[in-house]
């Protein structure tokens, strides 16, 4: 699979990178000009990020962007049900990796707080998002079954959160083969992004973006929903 493989929609662009680095240089210097023309617009800017392994190094360069961070909300599209120390906590990432530099004056809010029940913590969230009325920027990632911001396929709440006109802001998600409840921002919430990245890596990444593109069942693979409004895709082998 190359980059001449690929069939995008219309509304979709898709630039390579030579690695990792290049790309999570490329990346927080867009998102970094992103957030200026916004807050030139407006009073404030939010960025909406999503977690795993993968954003480290574009956490760390945008970290380094000079903007006026503290008119920047922050928020995750998505959150492991964890305590903020344990590694696999994105809240944790953001922390360790973004807040810090220009970036430590942003405002964050963490999608995870404990309080009883999976269920509960959901509620907490979605009341939580009632002041983001829209996200700015959003940056997604995509695994290789086609899920993106823990919208995985046959989740039992998938239905109800890709709804693009839910009611409900976020929801509680299960990962296949992975006992650890989620929380996501719903689609309705997302789809609201007036800019959209997608950031991938690897060739096998590059074939399931392919396999999305050619079908049209979101629930097999959500990220097709993302795919029918304008998005950037940043991409390296």
């Amino acid at each position: 699979m190359t980059m001449t493989d690929i069939q995008l929609p219309s509304n979709a662009s898709l630039s390579k990178f030579s690695d990792g680095t290049e790309l999570a240089k490329e990346l927080a210097h867009a998102v970094g000009e992103l957030l200026r023309e916004v807050l030139a617009n407006q009073k404030d800017a939010s960025l909406t990020v999503s977690g795993g392994r993968s954003p480290i190094l574009f956490f760390e360069y945008l970290s380094r962007q000079r903007l006026d961070w503290s008119r920047v909300r922050i928020y995750l599209a998505d959150e492991r049900c964890v305590p903020i120390q344990d590694l696999e906590s994105n809240e944790g990432l953001v922390r360790r990796h973004l807040l810090k530099g220009f970036a430590a004056s942003a405002r964050f809010f963490g999608l995870y707080e404990p309080c009883g029940s999976h269920g509960k913590a959901a509620v907490r969230a979605d009341r939580a998002l009632s002041g983001l009325s829209h996200i700015d920027v959003l940056i997604l990632g995509m695994g290789d079954d086609g899920h993106t911001a823990s919208l995985f396929p046959k989740s039992p709440n998938l239905t109800e959160a890709l709804c693009p006109d839910g009611a409900k802001r976020c929801l509680p998600m299960l990962a296949p083969d992975d006992p650890k409840q989620r929380l996501t921002m719903s689609f309705s919430m997302l789809r609201t992004a007036s800019r959209v990245i997608l950031s991938i890596q690897g060739a096998n990444k590059l074939a399931t973006l392919q396999e999305a593109v050619g079908g049209a069942s979101v629930d097999d693979m959500p990220v097709r929903a993302f795919l029918a409004h304008p998005m950037q895709i940043y991409w390296c082998p």
